[in-house]
């Protein structure tokens, strides 16, 4: 008997052992790529990672970190590789080609099975019949101006129409100070220049790239504006180095006082303020083709999320994505960012808190938000090819129309 005791005794010691082990082992470290910590005030997004870690004892979040252009380039890597983070911060522009490469996961299935309300995202983009990305969060992008600067310049109101942009620019350009009226973007590492940048000003007149679905890139709206960029360039309004610039870029020289006006995001607010905290600048809608007077569609981004195809812990990781869309939690981290929520009850409160943004606010009412790149196949290479057309056209090798229509020709081919 007191064998068998001992025995049991014995047993039960080892299999506490191996439970103990096993509990040790048992927690999901679960990876997430994005750009968006850096964009947040310091802590803001890890302490948002905390309370989910405190909800859902047994996971863990490491944040994976970097200016947008650089997390872009680490998801390409991620995505060839098979060694993507678990929960993935996406670009719209970035599904289309990443979902056809089986990068990322459909998020139907996930969807089914956790019970998801999938009625409160504000939008799901899709491929096909799958699900692959929810907005978190959405940004307008209006066109900051330095205040200052405008003052200096004799500028006493902010440019509503091209012509005003025009001679707001030419006030402010002084290449002898270094400053300019405009900042253009236009790396090819990095194009999306081409949509914040180059199609905000079709987009702004209520105009398309598009027809029925299919490139309608030659129409008298797109080779206008790339006409109006192709003069401010030539009167040198526009700061040097276009072609090597990024996103971040633009922003260094807008804190800096080099540019006095941008087209840029406001989750860059945030960014703009603590680099420069001195800096006294505001926001406008981008300004129309002189005449229009219907609602300005307003280009946008969002921060997107989705799950990793090769994630081992895909069920862990929906858990994280669902957090973030949940009403309280989405309204807390686009209050904090002062972006549009992505759950259709979050109710942000920097609308009343903050003068800029409810300025950004009145912008969003007033308009409707557009970007005919997101869901598009292979996006981010469609902005490519119009880039090194619109470089072409810059550099005075072709016209406004001719690059129009050889971007035409090659989107074409894509659709």
């Amino acid at each position: 008997m007191r064998l068998l005791k001992s025995t049991l005794l014995a047993k039960s010691a080892a299999l506490a052992l191996a439970l103990t082990i096993g509990g040790a082992h048992a927690e999901t470290n679960l990876e997430f790529i994005q750009w968006w910590e850096p964009e947040l005030p310091a802590g803001a997004l890890r302490g948002i990672m905390d309370d989910f870690e405190a909800q859902n004892p047994g996971i863990k979040v490491t944040l994976i970190s970097g200016p947008y252009a650089n997390t872009r380039d680490q998801i390409v890597v991620g995505a060839a590789s098979g060694t993507l983070s678990d929960v993935v911060g996406l670009d719209g522009a970035w599904v289309n080609d990443l979902a056809k490469q089986g990068a990322i996961a459909d998020l139907n299935p996930l969807i089914s099975a956790s019970g998801f309300d999938v009625n409160e995202v504000a939008a799901v983009i899709k491929v096909g019949d799958g699900s692959y990305m929810f907005p978190v969060a959405s940004f307008v992008y209006p066109v900051f101006m330095n205040l200052d600067l405008l003052k200096e310049a004799g500028v006493d109101t902010m440019p509503s129409n091209r012509t005003e942009f025009v001679d707001a620019a030419r006030k402010l350009t002084s290449a002898d100070k270094n400053q300019y009226g405009w900042v253009l973007p236009l790396s090819l590492e990095s194009p999306n220049g081409i949509q914040n940048d180059v199609m905000s000003w079709v987009w702004a007149s209520g105009d398309s790239m598009l027809k029925d679905g299919k490139p309608d890139v030659t129409n008298e709206a797109v080779v206008g504006t790339l006409e109006f960029i192709k003069s401010m360039y030539d009167e040198g309004l526009i700061s040097p180095g276009t072609f090597a610039k990024k996103e971040q870029d633009k922003v260094e020289e807008f804190v800096n006082g080099r540019v006095g006006m941008m087209v840029d995001s406001l989750a860059h607010i945030n960014l703009i303020r603590e680099r420069n905290p001195d800096l006294n600048f505001g926001i406008t809608a981008v300004p129309a083709v002189d005449g229009y007077t219907g609602k300005r569609g307003l280009p946008y981004a969002s921060w997107g999320i989705g799950v990793s195809a090769n994630s081992e812990h895909k069920e862990e990781a929906f858990k994280l994505v669902s957090y973030l869309m949940s009403k309280d939690v989405n309204a807390k981290l686009v209050s904090i960012a002062n972006a549009f929520p992505g759950n259709v009850n979050a109710k942000p409160d920097f609308v009343t808190s903050d003068a800029l943004f409810g300025k950004a606010f009145e912008i969003f009412q007033e308009g409707y938000l557009a970007n005919e790149f997101v869901g598009l196949p292979v996006a981010e290479e469609l902005m490519r090819q119009m880039d090194v057309e619109v470089q072409g056209m810059l550099e005075g090798n072709q016209s406004a129309a001719e690059a129009a229509a050889k971007t035409q020709a090659q989107w074409e081919t894509a659709f």
